[in-house]
């Protein structure tokens, strides 16, 4: 179609060789795109909503909730509506929007799921129905956090959620076939963590900081990125992006040295530089043919502001993802 022809003729001249939408503040974003407009939700008061036709100029939306659903208030005590981390992903004609509630630190958190028809809120069928809760995590008989969540299907088209942060790392999970509950009888499978003691305090997060991820299918082999170390910190925030990779879903995934994940590896993908010390937490995707990395990173020239960035994801001569630091704005 025309339409599309235009807006891969834009993107490649935006997206070639540069970061872009350095002015747009973000945190924990994921992209999708409907016809000529690409939607960016993040963490924010009933999730935040940005559109754009060129990954440059955004325009403020409404956001997914005007206020959160009830179940959130009373599944997370304390909690005020500022929702986290949200995934969107497109089946058979259905937006699925996973999210996550937690109070910070705690082991206090679950992950929901709603769905749209459309993401186009000119659309009668517009409208975002709530499914509640997908799964929860409880201080005292977990020691895992049910934030981050990323819906990835395997190659039979099976459903599954990959999430987690900090205590035992980042878990995967099979969904149910209408992705909104957890399949019966469950399956879960340890994708990624970072030495800790058991002898730790379960109420403790740390050490182990490790968050995000974010699986993304290449040819035969799946990725799984994930975030080290410390974001929400402004400018004396430590993030990092690594990765393994695996010819199953369920891994194991393994780094450049055959290092498992969930043993403590990972390979190095972009670590922060002086004007942005902390970049991460991360989605990607293959847009027009070609791959990108889309993250936030923490702007030292705007005390530590978190700013939407997507780059480039170049490929080495042994398959593996690499982004060059250069291409951040100076």
């Amino acid at each position: 179609m025309k339409t599309y022809a235009l807006i891969a003729g834009v993107l490649f001249a935006i997206l070639g060789t540069a970061s872009t939408a350095v002015s747009v503040e973000a945190h924990d974003p994921v992209l999708i795109r409907e016809g000529e407009i690409f939607y960016l939700f993040t963490t924010g008061n009933g999730i935040s909503v940005h559109s754009s036709k060129d990954l440059r100029s955004w325009k403020d939306e409404p956001p997914v909730f005007a206020r959160a659903p009830d179940w959130t208030f009373t599944t997370v005590p304390g909690f005020k509506g500022h929702i986290w981390a949200p995934d969107i992903s497109l089946k058979d004609g259905t937006y699925y929007l996973y999210y996550a509630i937690s109070l910070g630190g705690k082991i206090t958190s679950a992950i929901g799921v709603a769905t749209n028809r459309t993401l186009d809120r000119s659309s009668p069928q517009f409208e975002w129905v709530d499914h509640g809760m997908v799964l929860q995590s409880v201080p005292g008989r977990d020691l895992w956090n049910a934030i981050d969540p990323q819906l990835i299907e395997d190659e039979r088209g099976t459903p599954w959620l990959a999430f987690g942060s900090f205590w035992s790392g980042l878990k995967l999970v099979k969904l149910q076939a209408d992705r909104l509950r957890i399949a019966e009888p469950q399956e879960w499978h340890a994708l990624a963590k970072r030495e800790r003691s058991v002898l730790r305090d379960d109420t403790d997060p740390e050490p182990a900081a490790i968050e995000a991820p974010f699986i993304f299918r290449k040819n035969d082999d799946y990725y799984l990125f994930v975030s080290w170390d410390y974001c929400c910190r402004g400018v004396r925030s430590t993030y990092e992006m690594l990765v393994g990779r695996s010819k199953a879903l369920i891994g194991p995934y393994v780094d450049r040295n055959r290092v498992a994940l969930n043993r403590g590896g990972g390979s190095l993908v972009l670590q922060g530089t002086k004007r942005w010390p902390g970049v991460g937490h991360n989605s990607a995707y293959t847009i027009d043919g070609k791959d990108y990395l889309v993250f936030h990173a923490y702007d030292a020239d705007e005390n530590g502001a978190p700013k939407l960035q997507i780059l480039e994801i170049e490929w080495d001569a042994a398959g593996w993802p690499t982004i060059n630091p250069r291409r951040l704005p100076e």
